[in-house]
C-alpha cells in the first residue's frame, strides 16, 4: 500500500521523529476513511481536488482549527509529493492549494525579571527531586534545548570538562552546546544524587524520575509549570515558552540571528527569525533612550 510505503519513507529516509511520523500516519488513514464513507473510493491516490475542498469543508464544519486542518493538509501534500516522486502519480492535485488564514500565535517569553526571581529567590529543596528540576530550569534557559532532546539525553553526552553538551535533535542531526560554568557544581550534585538512587533502569539516561525511570514529557512540562507559577501570571508556562525565552534574551543581549540559529539547532533562518519581534522591540527601547534627535 502506497501510505505504507510514504510512511517507511519518512521514518527510514527522511529521519522524522517517531511522533512526527505518526501524525502524518493518522492525517492520511482519516483521509482515507473519509473518501471511503463519503465517495466509496479505495484508492486516494485518484482523488481529485473537488474531493480534498470537501474534505476540508467537513474538517471545519466539524470545529477542526485552521491550523489542525492546514497541517492536515500538508500530511497529503507531501504524500502527493512522495508518489510524484516515486511516478504513482503525474500531477499533485493540492499543488496550487491556498492554506486557510490563521491567527498569529503570540508566545511571550519570561522576563529577565522572572528569570532572576526564579533562579536566585526561589527555593529548591535541597533532594535529588530539588537539584534535578533547578538543572532542568537551568539548562533550557542556558541552551535553548528542545524538552525532547533534553528528555533523551544520555550521560555520555555530558563532557563537564570541556563544558559541552552533544544534543541529538530533530532528524537525528548532532549538535554541541557550551555549558555555562555556574552549571558545572549542579552538574556534579545533581549525578552524585542520581548515583545513589536505589534503582535506576537505563544507566545511561541523563535525567531520571525519583524511581529511576526515564523522565518524560508530561513530568518536564509539571516541572516548568509549577516552578514558573510561582513567579509568572503569563498564560502559557512551558519548556517552549523557555527555549523562547533563551533566544529572546540572546537576541536581547546582541548576539546574531545565525549564532541564535545554530543554538537552537534550526535548519534555516526563517525558523529563528520568529524570536525576533521581541529583541526588536528591546531594540525600538534602547534607540528611543539613547537617539539624540528623541523628544520625550
Amino acid at each position: 500500500m502506497a501510505i505504507a510505503a510514504f510512511i517507511s519513507y519518512l521514518s527510514l529516509e527522511k529521519k522524522y521523529s517517531p511522533h512526527t511520523v505518526k501524525a502524518y500516519e493518522k492525517d492520511l488513514n482519516d483521509f482515507s476513511d473519509y473518501c471511503k464513507k463519503e465517495y466509496d473510493l479505495e484508492d486516494i491516490e485518484n482523488v481529485t481536488y473537488p474531493l480534498i475542498r470537501n474534505w476540508i469543508v467537513s474538517l471545519v464544519d466539524h470545529k477542526i482549527s485552521n491550523r489542525s486542518v492546514n497541517r492536515k493538509v500538508t500530511s497529503l501534500k507531501s504524500y502527493f509529493k512522495f508518489l510524484m516522486k516515486t511516478g504513482s502519480v503525474q500531477a499533485n492535485p493540492l499543488a496550487t492549494h491556498k492554506a486557510l488564514k490563521t491567527a498569529k500565535k503570540i508566545e511571550i517569553p519570561f522576563s529577565e525579571t522572572e528569570m532572576t526571581e526564579l533562579l536566585n529567590e526561589l527555593p529548591f529543596e535541597n533532594s535529588f527531586e530539588g537539584i534535578r528540576d533547578r538543572l532542568i530550569i537551568e539548562l533550557f534557559y542556558a541552551t535553548g534545548i528542545r524538552r525532547s532532546e533534553l528528555i533523551n539525553l544520555k550521560t555520555h553526552n555530558l563532557n563537564l570538562s570541556g563544558h559541552t553538551l552533544k544534543v541529538l535533535g530533530k532528524r537525528n542531526k548532532e549538535r554541541i552546546l557550551p555549558l555555562l560554568g555556574s552549571m558545572l557544581q549542579l552538574f556534579d550534585e545533581y549525578l552524585v544524587l542520581r548515583q545513589k538512587l536505589p534503582k535506576i533502569q537505563d544507566s545511561e539516561v541523563l535525567f531520571l524520575t525519583s524511581k529511576g525511570n526515564k523522565i518524560y514529557a508530561t513530568l518536564v512540562y509539571r516541572i516548568i509549570n509549577g516552578y514558573f507559577s510561582k513567579v509568572s501570571s503569563k498564560v502559557k508556562k512551558s519548556p517552549h515558552i523557555l527555549r523562547h525565552t533563551f533566544a529572546t534574551h540572546m537576541l536581547n543581549k546582541g548576539a546574531d540571528l545565525n549564532s541564535v540559529k545554530e543554538l537552537l539547532g534550526h535548519s534555516s533562518l526563517a525558523s529563528t527569525q520568529v524570536y525576533t519581534h521581541n529583541s526588536i522591540a528591546e531594540l525600538k527601547k534602547v534607540h528611543a533612550k539613547a537617539h539624540p534627535r528623541n523628544r520625550k
